[in-house]
């Protein structure tokens, strides 16, 4: 029997949404990566940054959909959007993520979760 490693057990601050972006090469060529670093200053300036509608952000390297990049997942809600471009996310953070609507017309697909 293996023993267990004592490790230190990580902490999080509590947060709304996950917003999961792919940053992979494969069909925007450096455009992802460029938005998720906007997305810090982009989220304080809307006040999603902190407190009860606080927006955790994390990058994937690949979400096998390579199309219509720059893509990005929202969870729990199971949205998940598709050509977010700079305006699109503005978009996104004002109306989907303060305001509770999802865009639609960016939506390319939905999991089981309601929204």
């Amino acid at each position: 029997m293996s023993e267990l490693i004592a490790r230190e057990k990580p902490s999080m601050s509590a947060y709304h949404r996950h917003l999961v972006v792919c940053t992979g090469p494969r069909c925007t060529q450096g455009e992802s990566q460029m938005l998720f670093d906007s997305l810090g200053e982009k989220f304080k300036a809307a006040g999603i940054d902190k407190g009860a509608l606080r927006v955790k952000r994390t990058r994937a390297s690949c979400f096998a959909t390579c199309k219509g990049g720059p893509l990005m997942a929202v969870q729990p809600d199971g949205v998940w959007y598709y050509n977010v471009t700079d305006a699109n996310m503005d978009r996104i953070i004002r109306e989907h993520f303060v305001g509770g609507t999802p865009v639609e017309e960016l939506i390319y697909h939905r999991s089981g979760c309601n929204t």
